[in-house]
């Protein structure tokens, strides 16, 4: 049993944050941050059987540089306005370049 996180995990962050996706877009990027520092993602995927909320989770996984399985959609998986966590980024801002 681990007294503390293993080495592969000790710098690594949890963090939550509120996501307002726009589906049905031309590609998937990201759109900027609004003023209370919402990230907008403009997704290909229609909102339809949730694609377009696995395509938002692969998209930010690939964006956080973390597995499939590190996103996962906390609230409002049938609005806009989603509260999303990222398990496993090496630091909350790092983002893949």
């Amino acid at each position: 049993m681990w007294t503390e996180r293993p080495p592969s995990l000790r710098n690594r962050l949890q963090m939550t944050r509120r996501v307002k996706v726009i589906p049905r877009s031309s590609k998937n990027e990201i759109a900027g941050e609004m003023a209370d520092g919402t990230l907008k993602v403009k997704i290909a995927a229609p909102p339809e059987k949730g694609k377009a909320n696995d395509v938002l989770c692969a998209f930010l996984a690939e964006y956080y540089d973390v597995p499939r399985s590190a996103i996962t959609i906390v609230s409002g998986h049938s609005a806009a306005l989603k509260l999303v966590r990222v398990e496993g980024a090496s630091q909350a801002g790092d983002v893949k370049t």
